[in-house]
């Protein structure tokens, strides 16, 4: 018997069924073509503002997509540098050719872990429980757990104009019968959609009429395993390139609007509030003159430019009007047009923030099916049910990471807290602690929680030990080396335009002043410091106010986070709010923070519960 099934290869799948396996459970990743494993069907690129700290969780936690990233990556770009570090990010362009033949090499490869190409009908139980799937024909494979991993390929429908054809994304076949054996098996289920942008030639683009965007000049990556000689060097790097939308672009749209799947009727579903269509940015944005439009490449074993910003699901005909309206793609060919996908997903609410689901023992849901939007998303809660579905049948706690520890528990938190009823996306503005939640401390964060699971090998637990042991000795020692008035020190002072040295300073003092780096006290330094930990010490000296004061929240969301929620009939708790009381008894939270994070459990509620099970306990 297979102890766990994957079912579907996508983002998602592929950490779930890799972290598995490498726990080292017999794992079965079922897809419906194993040549389409990780495969970028939209945007080709990986990170982005929040998305790429997720990344970086991933690879702290033990994960794979960090990795494939920066080993594919055709330009590397670190975001918001201007701005403070909690909304600093990296995104790489991503080669998706290789991104995918590398992920398909490493699930091939990988000890405990069997593909199966099929496709799955129903999702089998018995007394609550899954016990495993009937594929397409007939045949029955058991399993102890099962992880829904199908993205956008249940009941989906491809839009364009007026036409509706049954299809998931890349004329990939869909499933009908898989989401109506979950609604059998009483789980709820609504109609999500999202859209794709045309693919260009990249010999059709005249360049010179539009912006470069080259990326970062310095080594930046997603994996504390990637070696700067792993990488593409800068010089190597492909350059994206920087468009508008004109008046014209606009007219060809407005006159149009009844010809979009999106305002004629067809679309049923709710689409991305966050990655919008373009027809939609003009309906919502009516008074904004442009919109950016930015060209990237997909591969370099590919001739196409996809055309980020540019999503619609308008008739192929005005597609065209639409793109050669564009300044640089006068005369563009296009290899393959724009659509909008419409799709099942779950009802986050029904999870528990394991990604267990409430009612129905071992049946895990990670990804899009959850409602989410994007593949770092995606491949974040697939290791999480991944992890979660071995621990428990190891009999073992489940990991839940809290918002003050993650970006992945803030969205697995809004998920089974909030839910979603339309595309959910991370942004930086979702987190309370974003300044706790960095791309430099991620593996500070998660290493341990990651060791400890059992997924991060003993030599990634290694160097993220001596790298805190690093951190700790230098910083010790900057507090020990001391600058007089008098000291060679005031010269680089002088040169960021400070006055001399009046009175003895400590170094780690020094750096707290805003532009003294590390690297530029070198000079004065008889210390050896590697640029992750200098970089490291120095957010924490600079912003120490700031971080000590999200901390010390936090432990107050920590500590309503250990009060657990058992067994609590909320129609036995006096003075509840009626909206609060309905709420709590629909969700069933299993903390008293989570409670305080439902939407219409006022603080009253809380303070009533808190007082109720204080009573309880005695």
């Amino acid at each position: 018997m297979v102890e766990i099934i994957v079912l579907g290869g996508g983002h998602a799948g592929v950490e779930a069924a890799l972290a598995c396996a490498r726990k080292k459970h017999e794992t079965m990743l079922i897809t419906m073509n194993i040549d389409m494993i990780a495969s970028m069907p939209c945007n080709p690129s990986v990170g982005g503002p929040a998305k790429g700290i997720v990344v970086r969780e991933i690879d702290a936690l033990g994960g794979e997509m960090g990795r494939a990233a920066d080993l594919t990556a055709l330009q590397f770009k670190m975001l918001n540098m201007a701005k403070g570090p909690g909304v600093q990010s990296l995104r790489v362009q991503s080669d998706k050719m290789a991104y995918k033949r590398y992920m398909q090499q490493t699930c091939l490869h990988t000890e405990h872990l069997t593909v199966k190409e099929a496709i799955v009908e129903r999702v089998l139980f018995e007394n609550k429980k899954v016990v495993g799937v009937e594929l397409q024909d007939g045949s029955v494979i058991q399993c102890q757990a099962l992880i829904l991993t199908t993205g956008t390929f249940m009941s989906s429908n491809v839009l364009v104009g007026h036409t509706s054809t049954p299809s998931g994304p890349d004329n990939e076949p869909t499933t009908y019968h898989l989401s109506e054996s979950l609604r059998e098996a009483g789980l709820k289920t609504f109609r999500l959609k999202t859209g794709t942008p045309a693919r260009i030639y990249r010999d059709s683009i005249d360049f010179s009429k539009t912006e470069p965007q080259p990326g970062t000049d310095d080594f930046v990556c997603f994996s504390n395993d990637t070696k700067p000689d792993e990488i593409l060097p800068f010089k190597e790097q492909e350059i994206c390139y920087l468009t508008y939308t004109t008046p014209l672009t606009h007219e060809i749209i407005n006159s149009n609007l009844k010809e979009s799947a999106m305002y004629s009727g067809l679309v049923k579903g709710v689409g991305p509030r966050y990655c919008p269509s373009i027809e939609d940015k003009l309906v919502r944005f009516a008074d904004k003159q442009r919109h950016q439009i930015f060209l990237e490449p997909e591969s370099r074993e590919l001739d196409t430019i996809y055309v980020q910003g540019f999503s619609t699901s308008m008739p192929h005909d005005i597609q065209e009007k639409m793109l050669r309206s564009l300044p640089g793609l006068e005369n563009c060919r296009i290899k393959k047009y724009a659509y909008a996908i419409e799709y099942d997903a779950i009802d986050p609410l029904q999870l528990k923030p394991t990604l267990e689901v409430r009612d129905i023992e071992n049946l895990f849901c990670a990804g899009q099916i959850n409602g989410t939007s994007g593949y770092e998303e995606a491949a974040a809660q697939g290791l999480m049910a991944g992890i979660n579905a071995s621990l428990k049948l190891e009999k073992r706690e489940g990991l839940v990471l809290g918002r003050d520890e993650a970006y992945i528990g803030v969205m697995i938190d809004d998920l089974v807290t909030k839910g979603t009823k339309e595309p959910y996306r991370l942004l930086t503005s979702r987190a309370e602690y974003r300044l706790l939640l960095r791309h430099d401390n991620a593996d500070m964060r998660l290493s341990e929680k990651g060791y400890e699971a059992g997924l991060l090998p003993q030599n990634r637990y290694d160097a993220f030990k001596k790298k805190c042991e690093d951190i700790k000795k230098i910083t010790s020692a900057l507090a020990e080396i001391r600058f007089t008035p008098k000291s060679e020190v005031n010269e680089y002072l002088i040169q960021l335009g400070y006055e001399p040295l009046h009175e003895g300073i400590s170094a780690l003092e020094l750096i707290k002043r805003p532009n003294v780096t590390l690297k530029g006290l070198k000079p004065f330094l008889s210390l050896e410091i590697d640029d992750q930990v200098a970089k490291q010490i120095e957010i924490e000296a600079k912003y120490e106010g700031y971080i000590r004061k999200a901390k010390k929240e936090a432990e107050r969301l920590q500590a309503m986070d250990k009060v657990k929620l058992i067994n609590v009939n909320y129609d036995e708790v006096e003075n509840l709010s009626l909206e609060g009381r309905q709420k709590l008894s629909q969700l069933q939270p299993f903390t008293l923070g989570q409670a305080s994070r439902i939407s219409g459990v006022n603080p009253a509620d809380i303070a009533v519960l808190a007082v109720y099970l204080k009573q309880r306990s005695k």
